[in-house]
């Protein structure tokens, strides 16, 4: 009887040993294949899982992971899951895990990103335009007062660095117009040079009749031009100097200044004319009444122009007829009040335009034009719609006003 107790015994401590051992492995059991089949390739974010326990992770790594990883950029690969559903340990002195590798410049790129404020992208965008900005060349002049002859002199010498203004030949055809502000009394120009970015002018211009005493309250005015044949010629620059401050009693003074772009208040527009029209079907005739112009701007750095209307008639696109008015005297506001009667080759209005040119009358140069204005049936606008006006209602005098264009 006595091995057959032993024997029990030694059962009895195998059954209890066995179950011990069940109820420790119970914490560490596998998870069924198919639940884990399903979680397979699933990304895991932490907004998703906030109230839930996060697999494989304990507290420690998922502080870190937090510290780390932003939460748009957390990723989790359940497919580097152990059996147990954790992930593999990683030797963090030998190097980062290549999904870390990965992340990492993306990290950097976005933080580059967010810490970049509006307003500093809008100073180095504007400091970048500032150094594209191109040159337009230096201008070097002299000065002298001729105390005995009581005369004023003016050397143009060269102008060096000028931009190509033509762009298939790749040089300019420049020369130079000077005006003294802030009458415009005394206005000249120099001689065309051919084909060149770096003109030498070499040229003297002699002013009588100006005290000394009145020297200080002037301005030299140049502005910097590319001739052109066959269209209006192409502005390079302008350089204003006022000579307050500038002491000629001790000779001539040797002078240069860089040529800047040339300041024409583009944002207030070309300014707007008032104009009225008649079509006489019975004599076939059209009757034109400039009358005022107003908000003209600036031709130059005085602020005042001395403007006047040019109108020109087309039949077919060729010019048959034109007219002008008399000029005004520095005013950005003319008052015309001028009539003009154009006699049409054709029977109605459909073939016929009128164009209007705004120009700033300088003497001794080519005149400038301020803005232009067509009318014709095919015109946009305010201008189309005048033009409808005066073909639906013949003798009858419409008079409307209009915004200038570029010329």
């Amino acid at each position: 009887m006595a091995p057959i107790a032993t024997s029990r015994e030694e059962f009895v401590s195998l059954f209890a040993w066995i179950c011990c051992q069940r109820k420790s492995s119970k914490s560490n059991k596998t998870p069924p294949y198919k639940f884990v089949h399903v979680l397979k390739g699933v990304d895991i974010y932490p907004e998703n899982l906030s109230s839930k326990k996060k697999f494989g992770a304990d507290d420690k790594n998922e502080v870190k992971n937090k510290l780390a990883v932003p939460k748009n950029a957390l990723h989790l690969d359940l497919e580097k899951r152990d059996l147990n559903g954790n992930f593999p340990k990683t030797n963090l002195k030998g190097g980062s895990p290549p999904d870390l590798e990965n992340v990492t410049p993306k990290l950097l790129s976005e933080g580059e990103k967010e810490g970049v404020s509006p307003d500093s992208l809008k100073s180095s965008t504007s400091l970048s335009s500032e150094e594209k900005q191109e040159k337009l060349g230096t201008l070097f002049f002299s000065l002298e007062y001729n105390f005995e002859k009581k005369t004023f002199v003016v050397n143009i010498k060269e102008a060096r660095g000028l931009p190509a203004m033509d762009e298939q030949s790749m040089t300019s055809d420049p020369y130079i117009k000077m005006t003294i502000l802030p009458e415009k009394k005394h206005k000249v120009k120099t001689r065309v040079l051919r084909k060149t970015l770096d003109p030498a002018f070499d040229e003297t211009f002699t002013f009588y009749g100006i005290p000394y005493t009145q020297i200080q309250e002037l301005a030299l005015h140049f502005t910097i031009l590319s001739f052109d044949r066959f269209s209006r010629d192409d502005i390079i620059g302008e350089v204003l100097i006022p000579l307050a401050g500038i002491e000629l009693s001790d000779g001539k003074i040797l002078m240069n200044r860089e040529i800047i772009k040339r300041n024409v208040r583009k944002s207030s527009g070309r300014g707007e004319l008032l104009i009225s029209l008649c079509y006489q079907s019975t004599t076939n005739t059209l009757t034109v009444v400039v009358l005022k112009a107003r908000h003209l701007p600036k031709s130059d750095v005085s602020g005042l122009s001395d403007p006047y209307v040019k109108v020109n008639l087309y039949h077919a696109k060729k010019r048959i007829s034109k007219k002008k008015t008399h000029v005004k005297k520095c005013t950005p506001n003319a008052v015309f009040n001028e009539l003009f009667v154009f006699d049409i080759p054709c029977e109605g209005l459909e073939e016929i335009s009128v164009e209007f040119l705004v120009l700033d009358s300088e003497r001794g140069s080519r005149n400038e034009v301020i803005g232009r204005l067509v009318l014709e049936a095919a015109a946009e606008g305010t201008g189309g719609e005048h033009w409808k006006e005066i073909c639906d209602y013949p003798r009858r005098q419409i008079a409307k006003w209009h915004m200038l264009c570029d010329g």
